[in-house]
């Protein structure tokens, strides 16, 4: 079997709109299609030997063991990796379960789909699955522990940490988007203006001096210790010639830790002879040139969590540690405590297993065990020095517990450290007890401190700290903090609707970020050039905080390599679906690429608005089983799609008399006649009217008053820097050029419609074969070339696209050909040349149309030689 491609979806997509993180197989069966699995000797055996749990898999049974019955009846072996890939994400902690496998096109070739949970682990389980099949059909030994270990391992790297993915789960929760801004866990919540972001348990309203007086143990006990809070006595020091003075002075038991450190590094504690001191003070001097030296308060280690200056939780925590039994080694009673389900590795469950690592083997040596000792029973041997989960520690809740002064001594902690979010260390013998009546203290302030404690506490109830974060970020529940999203895709005038929107949206105010096929424009600067309208384009915007309004240009190409990059918009308009680009990346039928724009109206927010093409029957049935409101608009007022919904009181747009005409039921609101429209050259461009009428109703329902469209509309003129590469018509003294970017048979029809209004004495048109369409397609296109031009250049593209050039000029010439085998047709494979020797041989009066898939060099080209003209240079000469 040959893997031929893997692509990972992370937001909505063709293959499922609700389940957004999946990987998508491309896989070439090869030898094995002739082959189902009750044709392989063994197979069925040796599959539930390695993956028992796989009973569990009801498949199209509907029952468990359903998928074993399909491998005894015969199923081919896509259908088995998908159901292997998601059974070893699952014993590496990964559980996840949607999957579907469905044929490419090709014989024996398939598209593997199947859910993930960390994109890296996904990809290696696509990888290994096939691999374990392939040893499976050949009855060889493998390695799987191997497999599900670099699966966790992956899983740790790329995951939130449990603090996080807390707040980003509440945040989704609520409707609130996010994206992650880094391989950490820098995360945005919200898009564009509207964002806030946090770091674990910072959040972007923390304070920057919280955080560095927290980080400075030193200044936060003086504070502390102003405000008459319990903290214990201690002294700082950097030389070791101090710590005599300091142990005398503050007196044992003590404990010594560096004024840096975090995540107990560098900790140690209960100290009693000087002797150990020195070891401590070396310990923590790798850590910090300052180190604490301080009382060793006895108690028990609580921290308590507050946020937005109020308490929300409070844990006990207890060190990882091991009792006797009088029978077992250290060594087996830590094996044990390691079998508990609970334990995992890494943060994957709510307690983390205990390493046996260097400081563990001190800490037995100093108790006067080995691993190899037997500890007596009932005795409790602690493993580490510190209390925290991530080193195997446990905690229980007993936020019910804290006394009334404890809790307001936490919150006025939280303001004289001017932290929102602090984790407050406490140490005492009975959180219940005022400190005062105790004698217990407060061992320090965290910033940033871990949530995994009270989220899933080992006894006691979990508390759901994320709320009160998001609470704090978001106050006002309506925001969500979202802008307004406008999608639009389509086979043809999807650029030129997004460029107007935006324009339109512009006049109203707003402050707009949007993509396009030539770049990604903030506030109508280009800030990235080239075909920009796939996920990472879109990311980019609602990343961008100045942003309070998108307009989102979103293509084929990047919703099946990626999906979306959002996971809802406000309005999906669809243009249009005209056969384009089939034949690539398992789309082979205009129905098929009618599936994938689809996934754009299917995305609208309940409340939101689907804008569809009446006039196109794959665009209309779009509407069905959308959960959004649908709007309609269409070249012809007495479309029977256009009177339905008028009667229902919904909102349309039309062509009506010559008018651009908005219509709210039966009510109708003329916007302006079209000819009075730059766009529409004077009323000839008719695709272009089309383009304007779902705009319209976008601005509509975004509150864009119409005086604000007519504004735009008047000021949005035809030319190479607002509609660039879409007729673009540029008027020299003989002739005139027409730039266009008609890519395919029906954005070459509409392109011949409206040069059939323009008078010339001679048509030239320029034109290329593409390689990523089918052979029809380019026939077509050169078949409508001899219609449309008296004369023809067929040119090159400057990306082949797969093709030879020797392909891509035979298919074109035989188009022509079988459509008028006389036009003059000759071949200049370079546009620049072919621009000069159509310049030079042209009639007075003529129109060259060019035909262009790089519309910013042919436009520099273009507006170049208009500017020499001007300056009065030859073209002749020039070329």
């Amino acid at each position: 079997m040959k893997i031929r491609e893997i692509n990972a979806m992370r937001g909505p997509n063709y293959w499922s709109i609700r389940r957004e993180k999946l990987i998508v197989m491309v896989l070439d069966l090869e030898v094995m299609e002739e082959y189902p699995t009750n044709e392989i000797s063994g197979f069925g055996p040796r599959l539930k030997k390695m993956f028992p749990s796989m009973y569990e898999h009801r498949c199209s049974e509907g029952c468990e063991g359903g998928f074993f019955m399909r491998v005894e009846e015969g199923t081919w072996m896509g259908h088995v990796v998908e159901h292997v890939a998601l059974e070893i994400q699952t014993m590496a902690g990964m559980d996840t379960g949607f999957g579907r496998t469905r044929g490419f096109g090709e014989k024996g070739v398939y598209h593997v789909v199947f859910s993930y949970i960390e994109e890296n682990a996904g990809r290696y389980a696509a990888k290994a699955a096939v691999a374990i099949c392939e040893a499976l059909i050949s009855g060889k030994d493998y390695d799987l522990d191997a497999d599900l270990q670099r699966m966790r391992e992956l899983r740790e790297a790329e995951r939130l940490g449990p603090s996080t993915g807390s707040i980003v789960e509440e945040a989704e929760r609520r409707g609130i988007p996010w994206l992650r801004l880094n391989k950490y866990s820098l995360c945005q919540l919200g898009y564009g203006a509207n964002q806030k972001r946090i770091q674990a348990t910072v959040t972007s309203e923390t304070s920057s001096i919280g955080v560095e007086l927290a980080c400075d143990k030193e200044d936060t006990k003086y504070l502390l210790e102003q405000a008459e809070v319990q903290v214990p006595r201690g002294d700082i020091i950097s030389k070791e010639s101090s710590l005599k003075t300091a142990c005398d002075f503050i007196g044992f038991p003590l404990v010594i830790k560096p004024i840096d450190g975090n995540h107990g590094r560098g900790i140690s504690v209960d100290i009693n002879t000087y002797d150990d001191a020195l070891k401590a003070f070396r310990i923590a001097k790798e850590i910090s040139d300052r180190i604490i030296v301080e009382n060793y308060i006895t108690g028990q280690d609580y921290r308590l969590l507050v946020i937005n200056n109020v308490l929300v939780a409070a844990a006990l925590r207890s060190p990882a540690h091991v009792i006797g039994d009088g029978k077992s080694t250290i060594d087996n009673l830590i094996a044990d405590k390691n079998r508990d389900p609970r334990r995992g590795y890494g943060h994957e469950k709510e307690l983390t297993i205990i390493t046996i690592n260097d400081l563990t083997k001190t800490i037995i040596d100093d108790a006067g065990y080995t691993l190899d000792s037997v500890l007596p029973e009932g005795e409790k041997l602690v493993l580490k020095d510190t209390a925290n989960l991530s080193t195997g520690g446990t905690a229980e809740d007993v936020t019910h517990i804290v006394h009334p002064a404890n809790v307001a001594m936490a919150e006025r902690i939280s303001k004289i450290i001017d932290l929102d979010i602090a984790g407050i260390d406490i140490m005492t013998t009975d959180i219940s007890k005022p400190l005062s009546d105790t004698g217990g203290a407060v061992l320090e302030v965290n910033a940033g401190p871990g949530f995994r404690m009270h989220l899933a506490p080992t006894k006691g109830l979990p508390r759901n700290v994320a709320a009160p974060v998001v609470d704090k970020l978001f106050p006002h529940q309506m925001d969500k903090g979202r802008i307004p999203i406008v999608a639009i895709t389509g086979t043809n005038g999807k650029t030129t609707t997004t460029r107007l929107m935006a324009h339109m949206a512009k006049m109203s105010g707003y402050r707009v970020g949007y993509t396009t096929s030539d770049g990604v424009y903030i506030k109508n600067r280009l800030l990235m050039k080239g075909d920009c309208t796939g996920p990472q384009s879109t990311e980019f915007v609602l990343r961008d905080p100045t942003v309070n309004f998108a307009v989102l240009e979103c293509a084929r190409g990047g919703l099946l390599r990626a999906g979306l990059a959002f996971s809802k918009c406000d309005v999906g308009i669809v243009t249009n679906v005209a056969a384009d680009h089939l034949g690539l990346k398992g789309i082979h039928t205009i129905e098929q690429l009618a599936q994938v724009k689809a996934v754009i109206p299917e995305t609208v927010l309940p409340d939101g608005y689907a804008i569809l093409n009446a006039d196109d029957d794959l665009v209309y049935d779009m509407r069905k089983g959308l959960e959004c409101n649908v709007a309609l608009f269409s070249m012809d007022e007495d479309n029977p799609r256009i009177k339905a919904l008028q009667r229902k009181g919904g909102i349309t747009a039309v062509y009506e008399n010559g008018y651009v005409t908005l219509c709210r039921g039966a009510w109708k609101m003329r916007i302006m006649k079209a000819e009075n429209i730059p766009l529409t050259y004077s009323g000839k461009a008719k695709f272009m009217i089309q383009n304007i009428l779902p705009a319209i109703i976008a601005c509509n329902v975004k509150n864009i008053t119409i005086e604000d469209m007519k504004a735009g509309l008047e000021t949005f003129i035809p030319s190479a820097s607002q509609t660039p590469g879409r007729l673009n018509l540029f008027k020299f003294e003989k002739f005139q050029i027409l730039l266009d970017y008609a890519h395919n048979p029906s954005g070459m029809r509409a392109l011949q419609k409206f040069t059939n209004q323009i008078e010339a004495t001679h048509k030239l048109g320029i034109v290329a074969g593409i390689g990523d369409r089918r052979v029809e397609d380019n026939n077509l296109i050169g078949s409508i070339a001899a219609e449309m031009f008296d004369e023809i250049i067929i040119r090159q593209d400057k990306h082949l696209r797969g093709k030879s050039e020797e392909e891509l000029i035979k298919m074109l010439k035989d188009g022509i050909t079988s459509k008028n085998p006389d036009i003059k047709t000759t071949i200049i494979t370079s546009e620049k040349e072919a621009i000069f020797y159509a310049m030079k041989n042209v009639p007075e009066g003529a129109l060259i149309i060019l035909c262009s898939d790089v519309v910013s060099e042919a436009l520099e080209l273009v507006e170049d030689l208009k500017e020499q003209e001007q300056k009065g240079a030859s073209l002749m000469e020039e070329g």
